[in-house]
C-alpha cells in the first residue's frame, strides 16, 4: 500500500500529492469522479471549450506562482475593469493605471461623484499597500458594514462593486467577512484575472501530469475513511467541504454558496471589449444575471471561428425561466437581441464556493489526528490561492506528523 492516500484530485488534493511526492512519499490519489479538477475542469462540447462554472485565473496568487508553470498555461488576460450597463449605454470603470484608454470613461461614468469614485479607489490602493497579514489582523465584520466605513457607498457601490463582487462571492448582499473581500480587491489590484488558453481545466491537468503515471485513480469512490486508515500511513481528505463533512463528521459544517453559467453561441460579438460585463441596473430590473463576458474576445481558442458568450447567476437555476431572464438581461447589458443565440450549455453547481462568512479564520486545521487530514478551499480561502495553500499545509503537516512517528 502507497505511504499516503489522498481522496479527491482537486487542486488541494494534487497539490498536496506533488509536494509528498517531491519528499520521496509513494503516494496514491483516488478520485470519485472520471476526471481530474474537481470543480475546476473544462468540457469541449462540438469544438467549444466550457468551463464548469466560470471561473477565472489570477496569476499574482502567491500559491500558483509556487506551484504552477504559469507561462505554459498560456494565459490570456481579461481588461482590468468592468463595462457597466447603465442608462441604456455601456461604460467602461477600470484603472486607469493599467487601461489609460479607459480613463476618460470611468471619470465620466454615471456610477457616482468624484468623491465616490476616489473613495472606491483610495479602499483598492490600501488594500493592495497593506501586508496580508495586517488586512488579517483587522476587526473582522461583514463587506457592507466595512465599506460603509470607508465611505463606500450609492451608485459606485450598487452599480459597480456590488454586481463585480456578487459573482466572485456567489452572494449579492455582501454579507461575506471583511477580511475576505480585502483579499479579492487586493487580488485583482495587484494581478490581472486570465484563462488559460486550454480552459480552466488547464490547471489541475497540469498538476496531475507533474505526478508519476498511475498515481491519480480515477472511478474510485471512497465512503470510509477509518477502514482506508487502517491500510496506509496517511489520509488526506482533499474534497469540497459537503463531500469532506460526510468523510469527516466531526469537521464543522460549512455553508455553501451555488453558482449557475450559461454559455450561448451567438452569431456575431455583441462585444469587442476583452472584459467583464456587469448590470449597473440589476436591481432595478430583479435580473439574474450577476456578470457576463464574450469569453472568445478573451481566448479565442473557447470557440474558434465563433463567438461564445457566458452569464453567471447566483444559485442552483438551470431552468427555461431562469434562462429566459438571462436573454433578456444580456439583450440590455449588450444592447442587441439575444433570441438567435443557441444555449450550448448551463452547469448549475451547487457547492461552487464555501461561504466567506465573519468572523473568518482563513486558517482552518488540516490536521485532525490519527494519521488523517483534510485540505481544500473550504479549510482556507475560497478561491484558488485557497485550495492550494491547504493543500500546501495538509502535505507539510503529514511530513511533520511522519518525520514525528519516525
Amino acid at each position: 500500500m502507497p505511504d499516503v492516500v489522498v481522496v479527491g484530485a482537486g487542486l488541494a488534493g494534487l497539490h498536496a500529492a506533488r509536494r509528498l511526492h517531491a519528499a520521496g512519499l509513494d503516494v496514491r490519489v483516488l478520485e470519485a469522479s472520471d476526471g481530474v479538477g474537481g470543480r475546476v475542469r473544462t468540457d469541449v462540447v462540438d469544438g467549444v471549450l466550457l468551463d464548469r462554472g466560470f471561473q477565472v485565473h489570477n496569476p499574482s496568487y502567491p500559491e500558483a506562482a509556487r506551484a504552477l508553470d504559469q507561462d505554459a498555461l498560456d494565459l490570456r488576460p481579461f481588461d482590468a475593469g468592468v463595462v457597466v450597463a447603465v442608462g441604456g449605454r455601456r461604460v467602461r470603470v477600470g484603472d486607469p493605471r493599467r487601461v489609460p484608454g479607459w480613463a476618460l470613461s470611468s471619470t465620466l461614468a454615471p456610477v457616482g461623484g468624484p468623491l465616490a469614485k476616489g473613495r472606491l479607489a483610495q479602499y483598492a490602493l490600501t488594500t493592495t499597500r497593506t501586508p496580508v497579514a495586517q488586512l488579517l489582523s483587522e476587526p473582522d465584520a461583514t463587506a457592507r458594514q466595512a465599506l460603509a466605513e470607508r465611505g463606500v457607498s450609492g451608485p459606485v457601490l450598487e452599480r459597480v462593486l456590488r454586481p463585480f463582487l456578487a459573482g466572485v462571492l456567489g452572494e449579492e448582499e455582501l454579507a461575506t467577512s471583511r477580511r475576505f473581500v480585502d483579499l479579492v480587491v487586493r487580488s485583482f489590484v495587484r494581478g490581472t484575472p486570465s484563462l488559460p488558453a486550454g480552459g480552466m481545466g488547464s490547471i489541475p491537468e497540469q498538476l496531475a501530469a507533474g505526478l508519476p503515471p498511475g498515481t491519480v485513480e480515477l472511478g474510485q469512490r471512497v465512503d470510509d475513511v477509518g477502514t482506508l486508515r487502517r491500510t496506509t500511513r496517511a489520509v488526506v481528505v482533499a474534497t469540497d467541504a459537503a463531500a469532506a463533512r460526510r468523510l469527516l463528521p466531526g469537521l464543522a459544517p460549512a455553508r455553501q454558496r451555488a453558482l449557475t453559467t450559461f454559455y450561448f453561441l451567438a452569431p456575431e460579438p455583441p462585444s469587442d471589449v476583452p472584459a467583464i460585463h456587469v448590470d449597473g441596473e440589476r436591481r432595478e430590473h430583479a435580473s439574474p444575471v450577476v456578470n457576463t463576458a464574450v469569453l472568445t474576445n478573451v481566448v479565442p481558442e473557447y470557440a474558434p471561428g465563433r463567438c461564445l458568450v457566458h452569464a453567471s447567476v447566483i444559485g442552483d437555476r438551470a431552468d427555461a425561466s431562469t434562462e429566459r431572464a438571462v436573454r433578456d438581461t444580456l439583450a440590455r447589458v449588450y444592447g442587441c437581441g439575444t433570441t438567435g443565440w443557441e444555449l450550448v450549455r448551463a452547469y448549475a453547481v451547487p457547492h461552487a464556493l464555501p461561504a466567506m462568512l465573519p468572523p473568518l479564520d482563513v486558517r482552518q486545521p488540516v490536521a485532525l489526528g490519527d494519521g488523517v487530514f483534510v485540505a481544500g478551499d473550504h479549510r482556507d480561502t475560497a478561491s484558488i490561492q485557497g485550495a492550494l495553500v491547504s493543500g500546501r499545509r495538509a502535505a507539510d503537516a503529514v511530513l511533520e506528523e511522519l518525520h514525528a512517528r519516525r
